[in-house]
This record gives C-alpha cells, sequence and structure tokens, in this order.
C-alpha cells in the first residue's frame, strides 16, 4: 500500500483558519477510510495546539536540524484522531506563538517546518512513498527533500496549491542565511528578482494539483495566477483539479448544534433554526422576507466591495433581510456594523466567529451570498447546499464547479449565479432568487436538490489516490 506523508501548516480538529484546515482535517481520512492508500500527517505544534491536545500525545524523537548556520531543536509527538496519526514538530522558539501566521520572520519558522519534515523521515520516524505538501508554508519540504536529501531521492512529491494567491515570496538575500540554500539549490524558487516558494514546489514536484478544476484553468491565466502562468503553463501534464469535499460532520440530520434536526424528507427543523438565527441576529422572523445570509472573511477577494455597494439597494428594494457573520478589514467591519444599527431588524452583524454560530447561520438562513473575485474551491457553498440554503455565487473557480444555477424551464439546478463582478448584476440575480423564493413549490425543490448534491470526500479521496499512483509508476 501506498505511504504518504501529509505535510500542512494546519488541520481540524487541532487548528485551523479556514480551507486548508479543513481539507487537512477531512482528505486524510477520507483516503484512509478507502483503503487505497495510508495517510499520515505532520504540522507544526502550535501554542494553542501544545495548550489543548500536548497531553494527548506522545514523544517520537528529539533531535536537531540544520538550518543554515543554526542547529534547532526538534521534537516530534504523536497521536491518533479518527484513524489518521498525527505527527506534531515541537519547537518552542518557532512554534511557541500567539499567532499563527503574521509573524515577522515567518519565512524562516516554515523554513525551519519544512526542513525539520525532512529530518524526521531521514531519521526513520516515518517512510513515506510520497510526501503530499500544501501551500506556501509547506512548499520548502518539498525543496529541501529534492535538493539536499540525495538519501531520500526515491521519494515522490505531490504539491497541492489552495490559493495562489498566498506564494511566500521573499528577497534573494535571505536564499543562504535563512533558508540555507545554495545558488544551484535557490534556483527553482527564484522569481522575479525573489525567492519563490510556491513557484519552487510547482517546478520540483512530481504532480501538481489545485482544488477545483474551474480554479485549475483560470490559474493559467494572468489575472488569477498571480504572475505564476507561466510557471503553471510550463508543466507538460498541467494541473489536475480536484474538487474539494464536504466532512461528513456537516449534516443537519445529525448536527446536534443546530436547534433542531432536519433532512430533504423532512424540513420541518429548518424553521426553528431560523427563529434561533433571528433571536440571536436581532433581526424580524418575517416568513415573507427570505434571509440573505454571509460566512466569510471579509475581504477583497470575498467579493465584500459588490455587497458594500449595493447592499442598502437590496434591502430595501427586495425586502430581504441580511445576516453577516465575519471579521476582516476594519473599514468592512465598520460598514457593516453601521449599516445594522441604520437597519435595525432587517440587518445582523457579528463580528467574530464561531462554529456553532456558523452552522446556525447556514442552517436558519434561506439564500447563501458569495459573490467571490476568485474562489480556488469554497467550502462555504458545500455546506450552504448541504443544509438547504441555496448559494448565490459569482461564476469562479469552485463555486462554478459546483453550484448548477436554476433553470426555469427544466426546473434544475441548486442555486442561483452570475457571470461578472458586477454588483448590479449581483443585485439582480438576488432579485430574480428572491422572485423564486415566493413559489414555494419550486423554492423547495432547490433547496431539495442542493441538499441531495454529493459533495462527499471519497470521489475526491479516489482521485488524489488516482494521482499517487501515476507517480509511483
Amino acid at each position: 500500500m501506498i505511504k504518504v506523508l501529509f505535510v500542512t501548516s494546519e488541520a481540524t480538529p487541532f487548528v485551523s483558519t479556514g480551507g486548508l484546515g479543513e481539507v487537512s482535517g477531512s482528505l486524510p481520512r477520507a483516503i484512509n477510510k478507502s483503503g487505497l492508500a495510508e495517510v499520515s500527517v505532520v504540522l507544526p505544534m502550535y501554542m494553542s495546539v501544545k495548550q489543548k491536545y500536548y497531553a494527548e500525545t506522545k514523544p517520537v524523537y528529539e533531535g536537531e536540524v540544520d538550518l543554515s548556520w543554526r542547529k534547532q531543536y526538534i521534537g516530534v509527538r504523536k497521536t491518533e484522531y479518527r484513524s489518521v496519526k498525527y505527527y506534531f514538530v515541537d519547537n518552542e522558539y518557532y512554534f511557541g506563538r500567539e499567532m499563527i501566521y503574521g509573524n515577522y520572520d515567518d519565512g524562516e519558522r516554515f523554513a525551519y517546518f519544512g526542513k525539520a519534515v525532512c529530518s524526521m523521515i531521514a531519521a526513520g520516524v516515518v517512510s513515506p512513498d510520497i510526501v503530499h505538501a500544501n501551500d506556501w508554508q509547506s512548499a520548502l519540504s518539498v525543496i529541501y527533500l529534492k535538493r539536499q536529501f540525495p538519501e531520500l531521492y526515491n521519494i515522490r512529491c505531490v504539491f497541492t496549491v489552495h490559493n495562489i494567491a498566498y506564494q511566500g515570496r521573499y528577497g534573494i538575500g535571505i536564499a543562504s542565511d535563512v533558508f540555507g540554500l545554495s545558488q544551484d539549490d535557490a534556483l527553482p524558487l527564484t522569481f522575479d528578482g525573489d525567492l519563490n516558494l510556491i513557484k519552487g514546489a510547482i517546478t520540483l514536484s512530481d504532480a501538481v494539483n489545485t482544488v477545483s478544476r474551474g480554479y485549475a484553468q483560470e490559474i493559467s491565466d494572468g489575472f488569477y495566477a498571480y504572475g505564476l502562468e507561466d510557471v503553471i503553463r510550463s508543466r507538460p501534464e498541467g494541473f489536475h483539479g480536484i474538487i474539494n469535499g464536504l466532512d461528513d460532520s456537516f449534516d443537519p440530520a445529525n448536527d446536534a448544534t443546530i436547534p433542531s434536526r432536519y433532512s430533504e424528507a423532512d424540513l420541518k427543523g429548518k424553521e426553528k433554526c431560523r427563529e434561533k438565527l433571528c433571536l440571536e441576529f436581532c433581526i424580524e422572523n418575517r416568513a415573507e422576507s427570505p434571509i440573505v445570509a454571509m460566512v466569510t472573511r471579509l475581504a477583497p477577494q470575498k467579493g465584500i466591495d459588490l455587497v458594500i455597494r449595493v447592499a442598502e439597494e437590496i434591502v430595501r428594494d427586495f425586502g430581504v433581510t441580511l445576516v453577516v457573520l465575519g471579521t476582516g478589514r476594519t473599514e468592512y467591519e465598520a460598514f457593516f456594523r453601521s449599516l445594522s444599527e441604520t437597519n435595525k431588524g432587517r440587518v445582523g452583524y457579528v463580528d467574530r466567529f464561531d462554529n456553532s454560530l456558523s452552522r446556525l447561520v447556514y442552517s436558519g438562513s434561506d439564500m447563501f451570498l458569495m459573490p467571490s473575485l476568485f474562489e480556488p474551491c469554497g467550502i462555504s457553498q458545500l455546506t450552504a447546499m448541504k443544509y438547504g440554503t441555496p448559494p448565490i455565487v459569482r461564476e469562479t473557480g469552485g463555486l462554478k464547479d459546483t453550484v448548477i444555477p436554476y433553470n426555469e424551464f427544466t426546473d434544475e439546478g441548486t442555486g442561483f449565479s452570475f457571470a461578472n463582478y458586477d454588483a448590479y448584476e449581483m443585485k439582480n440575480t438576488i432579485g430574480y432568487a428572491v422572485s423564486v423564493f415566493r413559489d414555494k413549490k419550486r423554492w423547495e425543490g432547490i433547496v431539495k436538490r442542493a441538499m441531495k448534491a454529493d459533495f462527499s470526500w471519497k470521489r475526491s479521496a479516489e482521485e488524489y489516490v488516482k494521482i499517487y499512483k501515476e507517480i509511483m509508476r
């Protein structure tokens, strides 16, 4: 059986800031469950992880990591969770911080992590056939493996790009002093006068993929590739596009965190979730008024500028109630805070994030808005559909791959979509969705089709295993 070491900077339930953490917590388990490969996961033991999970782990290795002129301690601890073995790289200097990302020395921190992963493999802690790295934080594990560990030459590498906008770019002057890379070793990373970690991993890996077919196509274009389109096109086999799945814990029929459980066969519980949502967000519960919701990071990528442009018009012209859960840019938070004050009972905003509250939004709202500028895959639209809340999305990346626009002539579809990054095109699409919402029979059909859509990890896991087998040959 093929053995895979999944290298990631985050994984649920231990630590997660978004989609990467969800994938890293779900995909390895799905592959192991299939019996087609055996996947273990390695990630840093951040302060937050140590505080909560340290007692559940046991030590399996101690040693030193050579990082340029430094010799740094490495401790490896291990646990098993839901049939997956997790290894944690423990180093207080690099990971004993409040912040997971955003530290002044993130380049050095994740260079250490990449070198530590290779060192633990060389020491025999794990013996993978394949190293599967994810995003720029794990890119150096591929680069070191291919350039500095000749004894590990037979190990194959897969690299997954979750969001190419974040590339891990650093000044070329730190190649030797911080990363410990010679001029020859640094050559695959060199790009536009900088060191580009994602570029290096794309160049050196045996296979590269991203998290939807649509995004795989889009990032060969300069707008979506953030300058790396030629690097992407240079790979003869191209980028594999494998859509993310949805963890089986996201199921309103079995979700103990929501006020009332329900399924496509019996939707009565969704009304109770709506009632609770209205109480939590201090909005009026009016049956004729659809609740349009967003659970999002408040950032330009998520299309927040479009929403700000027409938010008041949407509430006024269509009689909808708007619910927003999320944090991000200060000016965006200030806008939604002000909007909720001037539209009491019609707009609800909560400037924090927690899992239970987000699931209440998914289960209690009627429509889910995702007008993203770009979206490699997206988990939110999958979750919304599973909870019977048809999404309204812009046709980009994984949103285009997963949401089937409603067709009133054939009565097919699982949501609504618009093509251009335009506030009024979005507004018109919301208006159309509201008109369909008032036809209860048609709306119930959309809701049930959305809930029945299959976004389990099983299919995605099989596609990853196919890549593993190809590169092993």
